[in-house]
């Protein structure tokens, strides 16, 4: 019987990363289904929704195999892929942007006669929830302009390993490798511009653009002050409203040295509807001298792409609903999600949610086609039901 025709068209965008000459033919058949099963409305995570939502031909204990034992490497899928969106992403005439955050995948706590519990979890705190929660903490790196947006690189954060949040994500800046032709901005919430992580950033040419916590200690004619303490002698006339998107804010520029850092613009800023108090503060870095305050403000709100993609990625993808148990099948069950991700926004060209709803409108079309196929090949109607999992 002929191939699904939207398996076809996954086929085609592996064949366009190079995959199928890195990877070997069982396994790019694997991987066709498994993109194909996560796009699908409906899909819960399982593996029995893998093989059910992809029609895959085999048993279901080898995706099982896939994601434990199977050989193929995960590591040069993902570079393959980072090779491709820096290609596809690089636009001379504006800027691109690399946010830095982290979320957590949250597990039932397992009781302490559980034998095979899901490796890799522990407890975190979940800024969502204002308590510590029980799972896997992810650290992800996303690239993005203003137009286009993509996924890049995750770790996971492991307590015991001893390594912090701040070194995952210097090892994910060092895989955007080449010469970028258009200016970088870093941009991270306040958990993040540590004196560590700017310098790693400067030193590839990129600029950071950060929230920064209240308490950060800058130095205003040589003296050291709490950013909070020194927004008490800000007046109203001493700002400026800026208006980013459907907000104003009254803004203090503030140009000098901060703890960890000789010379980088801070704004001081409030919502204009709200008092200058030090409750109501908000703190921008930006190691980029020469941005104005509107251009700081309006860029480090592309940070909120990456909250967007999280909440996506779980509520469709289901990138917290794996049940796989060892912790490399849990890492490649999050590399697949992020190849369905990246193959869902190309083939939109606009963003993820666009992406599966233009993918899942092609597998319709692409599953009545393939029953009419058949039909006109006088192929029995038991044989269409078997290989479609309705029999």
């Amino acid at each position: 019987m002929n191939r699904l025709a939207h398996h076809q068209g996954i086929y085609k965008f592996f064949f366009t990363l190079g995959l199928t000459l890195q990877l070997s033919k069982p396994v790019i058949k694997h991987l066709i289904h498994i993109v194909d099963a996560l796009t699908t409305k409906g899909f819960s995570g399982t593996l029995t929704d893998i093989h059910h939502w992809s029609f895959h031909p085999n048993h279901r204990t080898t995706l099982s195999h896939f994601f434990t034992k199977s050989p193929w490497d995960e590591e040069r899928l993902l570079g393959k892929l980072q090779e491709w969106i820096l290609r596809r992403i690089e636009r001379k005439n504006q800027p691109l942007f690399v946010s830095i955050d982290d979320t957590i995948c949250q597990k039932t706590k397992p009781s302490s006669r559980a034998t095979h519990a899901i490796e890799g979890c522990d407890w975190h705190y979940s800024h969502k929830d204002h308590q510590s929660v029980w799972g896997h903490s992810l650290v992800w790196l996303m690239v993005h302009t203003f137009t286009q947006a993509f996924p890049f690189a995750f770790r996971l954060y492991d307590k015991k390993a001893g390594r912090s949040k701040i070194d995952l994500a210097m090892e994910m800046l060092s895989s955007l490798k080449g010469k970028l032709t258009q200016p970088v901005y870093v941009l991270m919430d306040s958990w993040y511009p540590s004196k560590t992580l700017i310098e790693a950033c400067l030193s590839k040419g990129f600029h950071v653009i950060a929230m920064l916590k209240t308490n950060r200690i800058l130095y205003p004619k040589g003296i050291a002050i709490q950013a909070k303490q020194f927004a008490r002698y800000i007046e109203p006339k001493d700002t400026r409203l800026v208006t980013v998107g459907q907000e104003r804010y009254r803004v203090y520029r503030y140009e000098g040295a901060i703890h960890g850092l000789d010379d980088a613009v801070v704004l001081l800023a409030w919502k204009a509807d709200q008092p200058m108090t030090p409750e109501h503060l908000h703190c921008v870095l930006s190691t980029d001298r020469e941005l104005g305050d509107e251009d700081i403000l309006r860029y480090y709100a592309q940070r909120w792409t990456i909250e967007c993609f999280f909440r996506q990625a779980k509520d469709q993808l289901k990138l917290d609903g794996y049940r796989v148990r060892h912790v490399r099948a849990v890492k490649r069950y999050w590399a697949v999600v992020l190849l369905a991700s990246v193959y869902s926004i190309a083939e939109s060209r606009q963003n993820l949610s666009a992406g599966l709803e233009l993918l899942r409108s092609r597998k319709d079309h692409s599953v009545v086609e393939f029953i009419y196929d058949a039909a006109k090949q006088d192929i029995p109607i038991d044989v269409i039901k078997k290989q479609l999992r309705i029999a």
